[in-house]
C-alpha cells in the first residue's frame, strides 16, 4: 500500500509540474489537469500523517498541509483565469520543498535520540 501511495504522490507531483508549466498554451484545459493533481497530491498527504512525535515534525507536516491548501487556491485562481495563481503556486512550493527537505532529517533525528535512550 505505502508503493502505490509513492507512485500517486510522484505522478500528482509531476502532473501539477506539467500543468503550471502548459497553463499559457492552454488556458481552459489545464486547470482541469490541475486540479486532478492537487487532488490526488492533497489526499496523499493528508492520509500519510508525520509518524513521529516530534513538535517540530508535526509542524512541518503542517506547512505540507497548508502548502495544499495554497495549492487549491492557485488552482481555483486557474479557473478564474487570474495570474495571481502563479504567485501563489510559488509560495506553496516554497513551503512544500522545504518541508520535504527537512521532515525526512527531523524524522531521522528523532529514531537516533529514541534508539540512545
Amino acid at each position: 500500500m505505502s508503493k502505490i501511495k509513492d507512485v500517486v504522490f510522484r505522478v500528482a507531483g509531476v502532473i501539477i509540474l506539467l500543468a503550471a508549466a502548459t497553463y499559457c498554451f492552454i488556458p481552459t484545459v489545464v486547470p482541469w489537469i490541475m486540479a486532478v493533481g492537487v487532488t490526488a497530491f492533497t489526499v496523499i498527504t493528508i492520509i500519510t500523517p508525520y509518524p513521529g512525535k516530534s513538535i517540530r515534525g508535526k509542524r512541518l507536516h503542517n506547512f505540507q498541509l497548508l502548502s495544499c491548501i495554497l495549492m487549491a487556491v492557485s488552482t481555483y485562481l486557474m479557473f478564474r483565469q487570474r495570474n495571481e495563481w502563479a504567485m501563489v503556486m510559488l509560495v506553496a512550493m516554497v513551503f512544500l520543498l522545504y518541508s520535504a527537505l527537512t521532515l525526512p532529517k527531523e524524522f531521522e533525528k528523532e529514531k537516533r535520540e529514541e534508539q540512545q535512550k
